[in-house]
């Protein structure tokens, strides 16, 4: 495969294919794992981790790259075969999550920065050497109008954080994915998610100029324009579709390859129906995907449960959800596809 970020990029979005997030932290895929009852050890995490990645259907019709724990991309299959060798010989992509989690913003109660930048450089090198060709840098923007939150401080800060990341990556030869999350947990309205996700991806834009990232070279993983979980509020997947269209056509320039959403949250099945009514509205100047963590693997989690003799089925039930995402990317996807599973 071509070393030129432009084309890993375009790699990574190709037709109908979209991304693993099997980057969880040890603590969230210990939460994960207990709600399955299965003990969360590097073994359990590893033999999880490697049912999907060995699901051979899925991962090579419809997953164009995987997001990796700095655990996992040094892991070994149970035969001695490193993970990523796995991926790659599905003609996926490996990739790597670098940043360190977001943490208080001082003097911005409410508000959080993420931290990672020190040190980058060096660790970007060597998760080169281990085979990564994509990178992933969460930055988390909160809603909270009767706070403040988030502040333009904040927003400020996140994206100069995505940037600095994105730059270093690039230099490194890796494909900087720049993930602003506009969180979906608050009480506020579609439209407020509208606003602050439209300030937060011009200031993102204005950043990753100034820092000269090559657009071509970048993936953009951002939320859909949505209303908060406490809202009391269900949008139609049209509604979200209409509105999340209409910001990226405002603010994301033609010259981003490709956006791959996170999931933040939806359940299974609304993250495919939104997805899907996204591209159903196409054409589009960027190719529009999936980047699912949860929204991929909480099927195959529960079929799984930490057997051996559950393999097959935990692999049966990730192909399923990789397979109706892909039809989702293509806006081919229908609910009657869901039941005749």
């Amino acid at each position: 495969m071509s070393e030129r970020l432009e084309d890993i990029a375009a790699a990574i979005v190709a037709d109908g294919k979209g991304l693993l997030a099997a980057d969880e932290s040890s603590g969230t895929i210990k939460k994960r794992f207990d709600v399955i009852g299965v003990e969360s050890t590097a073994d359990n995490r590893r033999d999880y981790r490697e049912m999907m990645f060995r699901a051979s259907d899925a991962m090579t019709k419809y997953i164009s790259g995987v997001i990796l724990y700095d655990e996992t991309i040094r892991q070994k299959a149970a035969d001695g075969t490193p993970l990523v060798d796995i991926i790659k010989a599905a003609g996926s992509i490996p990739g790597i999550k670098v940043d360190a989690g977001a943490k208080p913003l001082a003097g911005f109660p409410g508000d959080t920065i993420t931290e990672g930048l020190d040190g980058l450089r060096e660790r970007l090198a060597d998760y080169y050497k281990l085979g990564a060709r994509f990178a992933k840098w969460r930055a988390v923007i909160d809603i909270d109008t009767g706070k403040g939150v988030p502040s333009a401080n904040s927003i400020a800060s996140n994206t100069h954080a995505l940037a600095r990341y994105a730059a270093l990556c690039q230099e490194a030869g890796i494909v900087p994915i720049v993930e602003p999350e506009v969180l979906m947990d608050g009480a506020h309205s579609i439209d407020t998610c509208y606003d602050v996700s439209k300030a937060t991806l011009v200031k993102l834009y204005d950043e990753l100029y100034a820092a000269r990232v090559v657009l071509e070279g970048s993936i953009l993983k951002p939320n859909m324009v949505i209303s908060g979980k406490k809202s009391g509020r269900t949008d139609s997947p049209e509604e979200i579709a209409e509105k999340t269209i209409k910001l990226f056509r405002e603010v994301v320039p033609a010259a981003v390859p490709g956006i791959a959403f996170l999931s933040g949250g939806q359940e299974d099945e609304e993250a495919t129906a939104n997805l899907n009514a996204i591209n159903a509205i196409g054409p589009h100047p960027w190719k529009l995907t999936f980047s699912y963590g949860r929204a991929l693997q909480a099927a195959p989690q529960k079929a799984w449960s930490g057997k051996a003799s559950n393999v097959a089925a935990g692999q049966a039930a990730f192909t399923h959800r990789a397979h109706m995402n892909h039809l989702a990317a293509l806006g081919k996807w229908k609910p009657a596809l869901e039941k005749a599973a």
